[in-house]
């Protein structure tokens, strides 16, 4: 199973989102989990995800999330 996390600012519409990319894996019979965090949140998540996606209102950590991945996995 892949692990897709988003990131996000407060996850009001990045769940919508999730809902819909929930539909279409089913749809394809992928085997994935899909979650949304806001960026606190994803900061404890961020180790379990095989895809990062981040909402285009916190690009600004871009960098944050990826010091935190190469931490997690040095």
């Amino acid at each position: 199973m892949k692990n897709i996390l988003l990131a996000c600012n407060a996850g009001m519409s990045t769940s919508l989102l999730v809902q819909k990319m929930q539909a279409e894996a089913k749809g394809q019979g992928l085997d994935v989990s899909i979650a949304a965090y806001p960026l606190n949140k994803a900061l404890e998540h961020v180790d379990t995800a095989d895809v990062l996606l981040l909402g285009p209102q916190i690009a600004y950590a871009k960098k944050i999330l990826a010091d935190a991945l190469k931490l997690m996995r040095e």
